[in-house]
């Protein structure tokens, strides 16, 4: 993808199809040669946009057996101990980062990021990334948001966990800089219930802040992703795993990359459906325009006769005097001679002189 694509999805102007930004997370198996198959399998399969979470277990937590530091029970991770564990199974080594962006590069892929501290950042910047994303637990990290901003790059917000103060905090640090950004709407459930997405807030922040706006999306299926696109979506994220991946931690929520292709499609002939308000009658449809109803004699009329409900009716084709003018003619006599089958001609209501 051409840094053109990156101008347009965060021009706000929705001229083209929202991209799916294919989301790795932790799916790669704990393995680089896995990790390298996932970058070949979603250049095979279309991606454009291919996001990394740049982390290690000690720049996103701490690791200490405090009870603070638990896996909640209720978490879709709670077979980890701690935070630490989980994060050591999760992240990728930035090592593989290098190397993956560079793979994604020669597969004519866009790699970006979600950093989670400023080291991150700075890793980043070594390696060209072209956007930021802020991952909602970390909106609150002035200070990353900061070192984002200093890049001069795109800028991503998602609201997972964001309250509208936070959001709002956020969005005005990102505009003294003066960096281009968008919001998705996001919900931090694995997977989220469809009853809580709410996607009707995605036009509502899009009127709010004035920006693009995406879905960050983690329920299962793909039915969410298409309905975003109708209220707007410039941008849509979702997990991708490889077709045979049951092991990494988000495999269980995320989609196969075999069905990226389907995925794009259908977002594709949305976007294309929803078009502009008009009730022109498209030039597919113009053949069907003869479909429509008129006044035709349905009997032998003969002049000095008059019109009733047995002698004209409204049907189809389309060939003759407009049905809204039925009512006028009942009871007056006809003024020419007509055959059953014949339609009222447009010149009858001068030659009765009715208006």
């Amino acid at each position: 993808m051409s840094p053109n694509l990156i101008s347009e999805i965060f021009n706000h102007s929705r001229s083209i199809p929202p991209p799916v930004c294919v989301e790795m997370s932790g799916n790669h198996q704990n393995s680089l040669i896995s990790a390298r198959e996932f970058v070949h399998s979603a250049a095979l399969h279309g991606a454009q946009l291919l996001k990394f979470q740049v982390y290690t277990p000690d720049t996103i937590t701490f690791n200490s057996p405090s009870p603070l530091f638990r896996v909640d029970s209720k978490s879709q991770w709670s077979e980890y101990t701690s935070l630490y564990d989980l994060y050591s199974a999760a992240y990728t080594p930035w090592e593989w980062i290098s190397d993956l962006f560079s793979l994604s590069r020669s597969l004519d892929i866009v790699p970006f990021a979600s950093p989670f501290d400023t080291t991150a950042v700075d890793f980043l910047e070594s390696l060209d990334c072209p956007i930021y994303k802020i991952a909602s637990p970390e909106i609150t990290d002035l200070g990353l948001i900061e070192a984002c901003c200093n890049t001069g790059k795109p800028i991503i917000l998602s609201t997972g966990l964001a309250s509208l103060v936070d959001l709002e905090l956020a969005v005005d640090f990102i505009k003294q800089y003066g960096n281009k950004f968008m919001i998705l709407k996001c919900v931090s459930a694995y997977p989220t219930p469809i009853t809580d997405i709410n996607l009707a807030t995605i036009p509502w922040l899009r009127e709010k802040f004035s920006c693009p706006v995406g879905l960050s999306d983690h329920t299962l299926g793909t039915s969410v992703p298409l309905a975003s696109v109708a209220l707007g979506s410039s941008l849509i994220e979702k997990h991708f795993k490889l077709p045979s991946d049951t092991l990494s931690v988000d495999a269980s929520f995320s989609l196969s990359l075999d069905t990226l292709p389907s995925l794009t499609t259908s977002i594709t002939e949305v976007h294309t459906a929803i078009g502009t308000p008009t009730l022109i009658v498209p030039e597919s449809a113009e053949a069907s325009m003869s479909g429509r109803r008129s006044l035709f004699a349905v009997k032998d009329i003969n002049i000095g006769e008059p019109f009733s409900i047995s002698n004209i009716r409204s049907i189809r084709p389309s060939y003759g005097l407009h049905p809204k003018h039925l009512k006028l003619l009942l009871g007056h006599l006809s003024p020419i001679s007509l055959q059953a089958g014949e339609p009222l001609p447009e010149t009858l209501l001068q030659l009765l002189a009715i208006h």
